[in-house]
């Protein structure tokens, strides 16, 4: 089973160190996302419908809202991964235009190689996620300097202008209201038919606008709006699991419990309290 090492959250969005040796199921995230092999056995993401691998020497770049999954071979050993989840709004404090990490395309490929300085700063990162997690400060410092040498290195930021992921007049109307009823209320959308048919369309329709116009599927988006809400609450708050899966929309605990730990690799609980473990010196929200 997939193990949670460590978890650092603040403003910078969270940083998690991964055991992993299961594969996570089809899902994105509302941030620009990096991975780094921190050690263990070489493995692979499939990013939309690309196989990508996660070597020492290369980091995996994903954009955000891009559909990815972690594929794990049963017959390889695990693999420590180091991920990242930035918030566009704390990358733009470094370079105004960076906050266009929110939008599709920030990352112009799935996979680079890391530089030996990259490298070094990811080694130094694990490292005091394990031998100090509740150093919020020295971990953010870290965090700061690691993904401004990511961004310097992979992402074209000097040609990239500032862009709403769902810029006005772009899109359907009928999207537009999906939108609102997924984002203001995730836990009553249960079914995809009944959604198209509220915004006027049948569902086949209602699928194939939304991809053209999202470049994700209805189900994923839902599911990504479904995760950072229960991260959240798993992080920040103090609701027993039993109440956080009643408030979005799972039948049973123990669907809660399946549909997160197969998004974040982890069970709920797990996650919450290697989140804590930074509790003591928290990062500044």
């Amino acid at each position: 089973m997939s193990n949670a090492l460590r978890i650092a959250h603040g403003r910078f969005g969270r940083v998690a160190l991964l055991d992993m040796d299961a594969s996570l199921v089809r899902h994105a995230h509302p941030h620009c996302h990096v991975l780094i092999k921190a050690e263990g056995a070489d493995t692979h993401f499939m990013v939309r419908d690309q196989l990508v691998p996660l070597t020492a020497n290369n980091a995996v770049l994903i954009n955000a809202w891009e559909p990815h999954a972690y594929v794990h071979d049963p017959s390889h050993p695990r693999t420590v991964i180091l991920a990242f989840y930035i918030e566009p709004g704390w990358l733009s404090g470094f370079r105004r235009n960076w906050g266009a990490s929110a939008a599709p395309g920030f990352f112009e490929r799935h996979s680079d190689w890391l530089t030996a300085a990259i490298r070094r700063r990811a080694n130094e990162l694990a490292a005091v996620l394990m031998a100090a997690p509740d150093a919020g400060e020295a971990q953010e410092a870290l965090i700061s300097e690691l993904m401004i040498a990511v961004i310097e290195r992979y992402a074209p930021w000097r040609s990239t202008m500032l862009r709403d992921f769902e810029p006005d007049g772009r899109v359907d109307y009928r999207i537009r209201r999906a939108l609102i009823s997924i984002r203001g209320n995730s836990a009553g959308v249960t079914d995809m038919t009944c959604l198209a048919r509220e915004v006027g369309l049948s569902r086949t329709h209602f699928f194939r606008l939304f991809g053209r116009t999202m470049d994700i599927s209805p189900r994923v988006f839902l599911n990504t709006v479904r995760m950072e809400t229960a991260v959240a609450e798993v992080m920040d708050g103090d609701t027993g699991m039993a109440e956080v899966s009643d408030r979005l929309g799972f039948s049973a605990p123990a669907h809660f419990t399946r549909f997160f730990r197969d998004h974040a690799g982890a069970p709920p609980r797990e996650f919450r309290a290697i989140a804590r473990l930074n509790a003591p010196h928290k990062i500044a929200s």
